[in-house]
């Protein structure tokens, strides 16, 4: 089969075309021909062992993918690796029917980055109606649905962040009430004066280094930040438990592995609810862009570069 494979670690350099046997099911799991891989920010860091799973060569990248089964199921999987690949397999506990109008790359959309923006919201940060909420990267593949989701939810007011004009009235137009520039010299400032004076709720944050800090800061007594990312890779100031009493804030971290841990199928219920709202038209998954799976890199250069918007799949017939 067709796959992308990594020998070393490092930058999209590092992603190269090869020829390997088709993957082995082994007992319990289930076989996938491959339709579309998803590609994720955390694929970047999978590429230079910079992820919280350590990595190990060679390696077939790639946590989701959307496909047939045998049997002719369509369905949408979270790998470990192995996704940017025609074939896959994957477990069936991590596996999820798509509904006949969810088309492939929505389906995608909704299995990392959308359970990612329903867990943040639904069990870090426990949103409830009347909040505010500030999504930072607004305009990526977590930050459309969660603009989207907090609406739905019930926030009061939701205040986006993203880096240009035309991401932040992307936006606007999927539910933000006001759109913050996230190269505010003083975000601390620009979220309150975006909340009409008031300091927020709650912040979804995947940024790092001075956007964490100042978000922090930003926080009202009883606010929730809920750190899940850092695009900027630069680490946050240390959080100290005193300032956190000090000002009744709370700071929670998500990776969402963890997730499929909870009892309840807390993973299956966000995607039924996401796949329901989806076909209601309620939730509009922001699809950025295929690329053929021979141009891989390109996905990771765009990535990194923080020029896309919305959910990036590769097409393994290409």
């Amino acid at each position: 089969m067709r796959a992308i494979q990594i020998t070393q670690f490092g930058g999209p350099e590092v992603l190269r075309p090869v020829e390997l046997p088709d993957p082995v099911p082994g007992p319990g799991q289930v076989a996938i021909e491959v339709t579309r891989a998803g590609v994720n920010y955390a694929d970047t860091h999978q590429a230079e062992n910079s992820y919280l799973a350590p990595a190990s060569l060679p390696l077939v990248p790639g946590s989701e993918v959307v496909g047939h089964t045998p049997e002719g199921r369509r369905v949408v999987a979270m790998l470990g690796s192995g996704g940017y690949a025609e074939r896959a397999v994957a477990d069936p506990n991590l596996t999820f029917d798509v509904p006949d109008d969810v088309d492939d790359a929505a389906a995608l959309a909704l299995l990392v980055q959308g359970a990612t923006a329903w867990v943040l919201l639904r069990r870090n940060v426990r949103l409830e109606a009347g909040e505010s909420v500030v999504v930072h990267a607004a305009a990526g593949g977590v930050g459309s649905l969660a603009v989207q989701l907090a609406r739905a939810f019930g926030a009061g007011r939701v205040i986006a962040t993203a880096s240009s004009p035309q991401k932040r009235k992307l936006a606007l137009e999927l539910g933000a009430d006001v759109a913050v520039d996230s190269r505010a010299e003083d975000m601390t400032a620009a979220l309150i004066e975006a909340n009409d004076g008031r300091r927020v709720d709650t912040v979804l944050d995947m940024t790092g280094g001075r956007v964490t800090d100042e978000s922090l800061r930003a926080l009202a007594p009883f606010g929730r930040l809920a750190f899940y990312g850092m695009a900027s890779r630069e680490e946050p100031r240390p959080v100290r438990p005193a300032n956190l009493m000090r000002f009744s804030t709370t700071v929670s971290g998500m990776w969402l592995p963890h997730a499929f841990l909870l009892p309840g199928d807390v993973v299956g219920r966000a995607m039924t609810e996401m796949f329901e709202l989806v076909g209601a038209g309620k939730l509009r998954p922001v699809l950025g862009g295929e690329y053929p799976l021979s141009q891989a890199r390109a996905a990771h250069e765009a990535l990194r570069s923080r020029a896309t918007t919305g959910k990036l799949v590769l097409d393994p017939t290409r």
